[in-house]
């Protein structure tokens, strides 16, 4: 999928979306079950045009933008997925191109028929655009469905809108799965993006907190060691403690994911030293580490490689622990946890399996 930061109308034609899609346009965030449908739809009917398929985006969220001008962070969405992710999600969609506009005051204050002349028509020469059922646009949100279909009408471009999506009754959309993740509920909110929810990124370096519970408590070990991703949005939707599954470690592709158990949020037990003080991080403790995945990593560390976590199923909210004694009985039962969740997922695994032999 090629990427396009922005639209420069007076860039060269190399560097700018193919003129002629067939484009649809939204935040995506999380890529769900309804995300998916309207992308089959833009892809058959890019296809039928044989015109390639186009994703319009935007970072941040428009919903975030206001909220900062009004200083006002409670209106502000929780954040599904990163930038990263969405975009991984969109490619695996099979979506042939994506621009990602920045959302600011010039976008914001455009108003909407110079956001259909000025993008739409001149920099990406639209032949089919495909809306949502609740769609707005341009300054004030003034523009509309209405508005759009009216324009493809007067400058040759079909119009088209889909309605809402539903899984056993429920309209599958970003804040129904926002609502999911706040509950926890891990098993809801696969079946509204249609796959276990993960974050991915590249391992950064963290506060080493794991090796001093090594180093403190007798009997430790090696102690909690942890692989860090950065969530790179200051409100995510999800948070606490959770059992995950860490794929992307082991050089083949093929491998079994490794089992672990993760923190996502700010970490309420932090030290003053913490490299990654104010930021959201996802640290992923692995439960068993394969024997032969240090020699396999430069140094025996995974910095700098991407791995993708999946979180599926929340333990319990975030803790603060008031010493590193009271912090390591804390994971180590975390740990009792996880390994107790993923023993009963193998045991309903066989038994599925034994029923469908029979």
């Amino acid at each position: 999928m090629k990427i396009f930061r922005g639209l420069s109308l007076g860039s060269a034609r190399a560097s700018r979306p193919s003129q002629g899609c067939a484009l649809t346009i939204g935040n995506f965030d999380g890529v769900h079950r309804g995300h998916q449908a309207m992308l089959a739809l833009l892809q058959n009917e890019a296809r039928h045009r044989g015109v390639p398929s186009c994703v319009m985006t935007f970072e941040p969220h428009p919903r975030d933008y206001f909220a900062a001008v009004h200083r006002k962070p409670e209106l502000a969405p929780a954040r599904i997925a990163t930038l990263r992710d969405k975009l991984e999600e969109l490619a695996r969609c099979g979506v042939d191109q994506c621009v990602v506009l920045p959302f600011n005051e010039r976008l914001a204050s455009q108003p909407p028929e110079s956001f259909i002349d000025d993008i739409l028509v001149d920099a990406l020469g639209v032949k089919y655009v495909l809306v949502g059922d609740d769609f707005r646009f341009g300054v004030r949100r003034a523009g509309d469905y209405a508005m759009l279909d009216a324009a493809g009408e007067r400058l040759g471009f079909d119009v088209a809108r889909m309605q809402s999506y539903e899984v056993h009754g429920i309209r599958v959309s970003s804040s129904a799965v926002r609502d999911a993740l706040a509950a926890g509920d891990m098993e809801r909110v696969a079946a509204l993006l249609g796959r276990p929810y993960s974050i991915s990124g590249h391992v950064v370096h963290g506060r080493k907190l794991g090796r001093q519970l090594a180093e403190s408590t007798p009997g430790a070990g090696d102690g909690f060691r942890t692989l860090n991703l950065r969530f790179s949005h200051w409100k995510p939707a999800a948070s606490g403690i959770f059992a995950v599954q860490v794929h992307g470690l082991h050089p083949d592709p093929a491998a079994a994911p490794i089992a672990g158990v993760a923190n996502l949020g700010v970490r309420p037990s932090l030290d003053p030293n913490d490299v990654n003080g104010g930021r959201v991080l996802l640290e992923t403790h692995c439960l068993d580490w394969p024997a032969d995945l240090s020699a396999s990593l430069p140094g025996g560390e995974a910095y700098g490689k991407i791995i993708r976590v999946e979180l599926l199923h929340k333990l319990h909210d975030e803790l603060k622990y008031d010493s590193l004694a009271a912090l390591t009985r804390g994971i180590a039962k975390d740990c009792d946890d996880a390994r107790a969740y993923f023993a009963s997922l193998h045991a309903q695994t066989r038994r599925q399996t034994t029923r469908d032999r029979i």
